[in-house]
């Protein structure tokens, strides 16, 4: 499971090539906080109850045995067996000897069985019981949760993954000077419609091959073949965002020629595409006018991390509430580089300036290689 933002297993993606009909599962890409040797994800549920009794010698002669409700860190190695599922925690009673310290500054010995029960004191003060789950990393600090540190350490370790696999992206498509683009929007903005579009007037002019993502079925992948252009379909599953991992692989799929073009069509979604490199030159973010003109606004994270927001749908202008003048300052208020290009996929009107800036961009990737 993705740590950011909680979609699916990597384990559900599959990959199709389109002009062979092979299909291959991504295979065991996920990421943990703490990787196994096995390769699987294993469950960690430490969800106990202890009970400890210790004798004390106080200065009265007596001696008293106590229940001692405290706080206590320890290690303590343990063997156990567990099943792999694919998920996060395992059960299982353990057994472990230690030395500790209490503020009597006295060292007590104990011998800890992780079974639940009850605490039962000598003096018979009060008697009851407590258990408390922790997830993998555990302190006996009753009421401490350390949940949200380990998500953020989560997304840290698989956003630097990712990040690793991208800039290796980066350096396969620099040393075949090839130009990738990321398109990104909404669902129904209209990103296939403008691929087929362009690859339809420009495939004689600079060879466009194509990598296309949806959660479910090669529909997409197939219009874009029959466009004109190689494609391979990444199905996602539950996700709902690709990846450099996916990215690469679908690489070794396409083999796209050296300086040609590589369009990556993300999963529709205007959240985590923002935040998943994928090793392209630019983000294209596209914006449809049947969508509210204050997006950008709402969605500040992917309009910040595209370098050109494409404006859909504008033959639709006279029949929608859409401000395409407050749109493009929203944009610029998130990010003042940002360059906007009016088009509509359909009729074919503002295409040359959306051409005009592909075909620069592709002149700068051969240099740039």
């Amino acid at each position: 499971m993705c740590g950011t933002c909680g979609c699916g297993s990597k384990d559900e993606t599959r990959i199709l090539d389109l002009q062979t009909g092979k299909e291959t599962a991504l295979g065991n890409a996920h990421d943990h906080a703490r990787p196994h040797d096995d390769g699987m994800q294993h469950r960690h549920d430490h969800g106990h109850e202890h009970s400890h009794t210790h004798p004390h010698d106080h200065d009265d002669g007596h001696i008293h045995d106590h229940e001692h409700p405290h706080r206590h860190s320890h290690a303590h190695s343990h063997g156990h067996e567990h099943g792999h599922d694919h998920r996060s925690d395992h059960v299982h009673e353990h057994h472990h000897h230690h030395d500790h310290a209490h503020g009597d500054a006295e060292l007590h010995e104990a011998g800890h069985d992780h079974s639940h029960g009850h605490h039962d004191h000598a003096d018979g003060h009060h008697d009851q019981s407590h258990d408390h789950g922790h997830d993998r990393d555990h302190d006996h600090g009753h009421g401490h949760n350390q949940g949200h540190n380990l998500v953020v350490e989560l997304e840290a370790q698989i956003l630097a993954k990712n990040d690793m696999l991208a800039a290796k992206n980066r350096g396969w498509f620099a040393g075949r000077e090839i130009l990738a683009l990321n398109l990104v929007s909404s669902p129904g903005s209209g990103k296939t419609t403008l691929l087929e579009r362009t690859i339809r007037d420009l495939k004689d002019r600079m060879p466009i091959s194509v990598i296309e993502g949806d959660q479910a079925t090669a529909n997409d992948g197939e219009r874009i073949r029959a466009a004109g252009a190689a494609a391979v379909q990444v199905n996602t599953g539950a996700g709902c965002h690709l990846e450099a991992d996916m990215i690469a692989k679908g690489l070794a799929e396409l083999k796209p020629a050296v300086g040609s073009v590589v369009m990556v069509e993300n999963v529709g979604n205007l959240v985590c595409p923002a935040m998943f490199d994928l090793g392209e030159r630019a983000k294209v973010v596209i914006l449809s006018v049947t969508e509210g003109d204050d997006k950008p606004l709402k969605y500040p994270h992917m309009f910040r991390a595209a370098e050109i927001m494409v404006i859909n749908k504008t033959d639709l202008l006279p029949h929608v509430d859409f401000n395409v003048e407050a749109a493009i300052a929203n944009a610029q208020t998130v990010n003042p580089q940002i360059r906007a290009i009016q088009v509509s996929a359909k009729t074919g009107d503002g295409l040359a300036s959306w051409y005009d800036w592909l075909q620069g961009e592709a002149a700068q990737a051969r240099l740039a290689g």
